[in-house]
């Protein structure tokens, strides 16, 4: 009960605070030893595939490890002190592991450059949130490129998190943001990831495989709540759910694709190779900036559902073990 209390309490504190961004965040220092641990193991083996691959196997087993036991000791040291400080302090821990309002944030910064029509700033915005190329993007890949962000990290940044906080606590869900940040990170297709990236790549392919669709199905779900189209959220996502490299990334962008009624993905480039990708959705109509607001109450819409759903299955299963 009081780990639902907590899930609650940070997912009410990131929707009304977001991120502050003059205080210091978990997530910079899980990225911090992920650089650390990568230069570490690099310069200790030889630099061959086979053992590329293992050292990224040694670096993910070392973060995920040491971002799970850090926060798991700090709770029991306060628990040690008060239950009451445990709880207040796994309270803060669930709301820096949300990130709902900075995602929202983040792509209305390009949405307020596109309305003023400055297209080198929207490019700016964009580039902070996505993983491709920018520079040369117009307005409408701008845009395309924001909305994917909003649904994606729906998943990454949301519901996977909260999935791994309701099984596990606030440990646990740091545990899956460092599997997410070395993904970030060293989960690249070029010459100085392909080996060394490759196992925490496929480990968070798996860690996101059931909040991929959850995700998804939360995006049908809601989108008649949210304002946009269910019928159409549920037929893209049955059939454009897996066009995309990735086994996770089309669940929730074929579903806000349909709600939206606009195509997303398609060709990309980057670090300045380009990457045919098949699209996603019907274009229905062009896309719009105002397309981006849109994605956003559907990304918050989904999640509010989807903490209420999680905690209420938690305490259900509670009830059922007591």
């Amino acid at each position: 009960m009081s780990t639902m209390l907590c899930v609650l309490i940070g997912f009410l504190m990131d929707c009304i605070l977001g991120d502050p961004e003059r205080l210091w965040h978990p997530i910079c220092g899980i990225g911090k030893l992920i650089s650390v641990l990568e230069t570490c193991i690099r310069g200790l083996l030889p630099k061959t595939p086979r053992w590329e691959v293992f050292g990224g196997g040694v670096m993910w087993v070392l973060t995920v490890a040491v971002s799970f036991a850090v926060p798991w000791g700090i709770l029991w040291l306060c628990g040690q002190v008060h239950p009451a400080l445990a709880f207040a302090v796994q309270c803060i821990f669930c709301w820096q592991i949300f990130a709902a309002k900075s995602l929202a944030q983040a792509s209305l910064r390009v949405y307020r450059a596109l309305r003023k029509s400055d297209l080198n700033e929207a490019r700016k915005y964009v580039s902070w949130i996505v993983g491709r190329d920018t520079a040369e993007l117009s307005a409408e890949q701008v845009t395309k490129a924001a909305v994917e962000t909003v649904a994606e990290n729906a998943s990454d940044g949301v519901i996977a998190p909260l999935l791994y906080m309701v099984i596990g606590g606030a440990p646990l869900a740091f545990a899956y943001k460092a599997v997410n940040t070395m993904d970030s990170m060293t989960g690249y297709k070029n010459d100085t990831y392909y080996y060394f990236g490759r196992i925490p790549a496929k480990l968070d392919d798996v860690f996101n495989w059931i909040p991929a669709r959850l995700t998804g199905l939360l995006f049908v779900l809601c989108a008649r709540m949210a304002g946009l189209s269910r019928k159409g959220a549920w037929k893209i996502y049955r059939r454009d759910r897996h066009n995309h490299s990735s086994p996770n990334a089309a669940h929730p962008e074929s579903a806000c694709a349909g709600a939206l009624g606009v195509q997303l993905a398609g060709n990309a480039y980057y670090f300045g190779k380009l990457y045919e990708k098949p699209t996603i959705g019907d274009a229905l109509r062009p896309i719009e900036p105002q397309d981006i607001p849109r994605a956003n109450r559907l990304m918050q819409v989904s999640a509010a559902v989807g903490v209420l759903i999680c905690c209420a299955v938690r305490l259900i299963a509670e009830g059922l073990l007591w």
